[in-house]
């Protein structure tokens, strides 16, 4: 991969020229993209994603947005420390560190921050995983097997081997494509000598299929799945 940046007014764009791409503000416009007929539809959660592009390559942009109490306030902003401290800068050169490490994750494309005084907005894109959905979608539908569980815990005791922390280990952020394993979203995630961080992970993970099986009654989780994720992981 090779970085580079462009620097517009109060624009900072970051991208991978490798990438066959020349990348300006209006990548991070979800409008310009539906003007051009390339809007390929949208998904909430924490943050807004559209999902852009065309037949030959598709590409997810997320504007980063506050959860919990903060974001009733302040909406979109964060405060400026300096550009490589930026949540969009942090990520796009993890998300780089750990595709080039060969892990399974999205190739980062472009990150924007927008500074405004005391305070910046910030932008993400990285590649469409093809015929990719979330682990929480997948056992919503259906009962995933044991030995699928044992791959998802092997899975992540990959990312675990190579000290990567990830902040927001949830089902939502877990994509299963054409029998892989993916790991998205590494907002305020960070590379990390081994320590408590990776059972508070695997904790998170657990928090968050309980709350979908408490939310759903044709939730397919259940604690014997749970059981082949640990094995999966310890025998990785």
């Amino acid at each position: 991969m090779q970085p580079i940046q462009i620097k517009n007014e109060k624009s900072h764009i970051l991208y991978d020229a490798e990438l066959p791409i020349h990348v300006d503000s209006t990548w991070f416009d979800a409008e310009a993209w539906r003007g051009r007929g390339q809007w390929l539809g949208e998904a909430r959660g924490r943050g807004e994603t559209a999902f852009v592009g065309d037949e030959g390559i598709a590409y997810v942009l997320r504007h980063y947005r506050r959860g919990g109490l903060p974001g009733r306030f302040v909406h979109d902003r964060y405060l400026w420390l300096g550009l490589a401290r930026t949540r969009a800068w942090r990520e796009w050169h993890l998300t780089a560190e750990l595709y080039q490490r060969g892990l399974p994750v999205p190739r980062p494309v472009a990150a924007q921050v927008v500074r405004d005084g005391l305070f910046y907005r910030a932008d993400l894109m990285t590649v469409r995983i093809p015929n990719a959905y979330s682990l929480a979608q997948a056992i919503a539908d259906a009962a995933l097997s044991a030995e699928h569980w044992q791959a998802l815990g092997a899975c992540l005791r990959r990312f675990h081997q190579e000290g990567v922390d990830h902040a927001d280990l949830n089902a939502h952020n877990i994509l299963l494509a054409d029998g892989e394993i993916y790991l998205i979203d590494f907002d305020r995630g960070r590379l990390r000598l081994p320590g408590r961080w990776q059972q508070n992970n695997l904790a998170r993970l657990l928090r968050s299929l309980r709350k979908l099986y408490n939310e759903s009654l044709v939730n397919n989780f259940s604690e014997a799945d749970w059981q082949s994720l640990l094995a999966g992981y310890q025998r990785a």
